[in-house]
């Protein structure tokens, strides 16, 4: 199943550089010539798959263009999955960073892995029925939960990341890169951000997470019985995993959420489809598998559609600001607006 298309316009990367570059760096290569595409999903990082014959890889890079200050790290997130690999093999084996200008940018390499990934479409050939979709959802908390198994102390991740603190600096780093992207007034923000600060969990446990985790950053089995891949591992860190459950939970858009939440994502995530988990379901399942006390979950789940909110801003700033032509940012703003509705209308109410 491919699961890519011919690369975008302004997105290409020279190709008999980089081949030279893969040549002297990767060892003894098929002869065959480099052949490149391109990832479709995402809106952040650039990914791209690198075909030789029989030899693939995948490649990694920034977007084009000025970046937020400290988003888009290659290196970090290359240590993360040199961290994490030998614990969660769901996460794609490290190949190579490099700083060289074969790419004009730092990149890294990766395995290439190969399954089932659900977006907003359904891939062809599969009909998503309401058994299919309970299953997929539990396979996603179980996932998950055993990503947050992991002894953290166990890998390198102390040394790029600090639990210590986690969600006061979680929640005071985001009101700071929402305000450097602001572009628009959005109703209801400045409340929000207040809420937030006065509101921030003491600190509790601490497990690995990956803090990005939803349907279309993980791939499954061609028969999905099983999930074989997670992908996008920029924000992972040590720190608290109901972050990472209420980060999840921001992305799981339902069948009876208000219209203006669904238009804000554009295009309608799988989870919409029946027999998909809610997020209700899905918290109580997280509770059942993992034995955690998710009494306070709704404060993270308010937090995660924030951030979600600041990082489509992000995108939407660069677009604004003429560093990217990409017609699919054209209208986050207004995806921001309903974010940023949705996390004031739902957050808890409590002092």
């Amino acid at each position: 199943m491919d699961d890519t298309i011919p690369v975008r316009a302004g997105e290409a990367l020279d190709l008999s550089r980089l081949e030279d570059f893969l040549r002297r760096n990767l060892g003894k290569l098929p002869s065959d010539p480099l052949e490149i595409r391109q990832f479709s999903a995402g809106h952040s990082n650039l990914t791209y798959s690198l075909h030789m014959g029989e030899w693939e890889a995948v490649l990694r890079r920034p977007p084009f263009g000025p970046v937020a200050p400290k988003a888009h790290n290659m290196e970090r997130e290359f240590a993360v999955l040199q961290a994490i690999h030998p614990f969660f093999p769901f996460a794609p084996k490290p190949i190579l960073y490099s700083e060289d200008e074969a790419v004009g940018s730092p990149f890294f390499l990766m395995e290439r892995k190969h399954g089932v990934v659900f977006d907003e479409a359904t891939p062809d050939g599969i009909e998503v029925t309401p058994e299919l979709g309970r299953k997929l959802s539990q396979q996603l908390v179980d996932e998950l939960v055993r990503l947050h198994q992991i002894d953290y102390r166990a890998t390198s991740l102390l040394s790029i990341s600090k639990p210590e603190g986690f969600m006061k600096r979680q929640v005071e780093g985001w009101i700071s890169r929402y305000l450097r992207a602001k572009t628009d007034e959005v109703a209801g923000a400045d409340e929000l951000m207040r809420w937030l600060n006065d509101h921030v969990p003491a600190d509790g446990e601490t497990t690995v997470i990956h803090y990005d985790y939803k349907f279309n950053n993980v791939m499954f089995s061609e028969d999905l019985s099983r999930m074989v891949g997670v992908f996008d591992w920029e924000m992972a860190t040590v720190g608290d995993p109901l972050a990472d459950l209420g980060a999840a939970l921001s992305y799981w858009i339902e069948a009876e959420d208000p219209d203006w939440l669904k238009v804000g994502f554009q295009k309608l995530p799988i989870t919409v489809m029946n027999g998909f988990m809610t997020r209700n379901e899905l918290i109580e399942a997280y509770a059942k598998k993992s034995g955690r006390d998710v009494a306070r979950i709704h404060y993270y789940v308010t937090f995660a559609f924030f951030k979600l909110a600041v990082i489509v801003q992000q995108i939407y700033y660069r677009y604004k600001m003429g560093q990217t032509q990409d017609p699919r940012f054209a209208e986050m703003n207004r995806a921001v607006a309903a974010l940023v509705t949705y996390a004031m209308e739902n957050k808890p109410h409590y002092a």
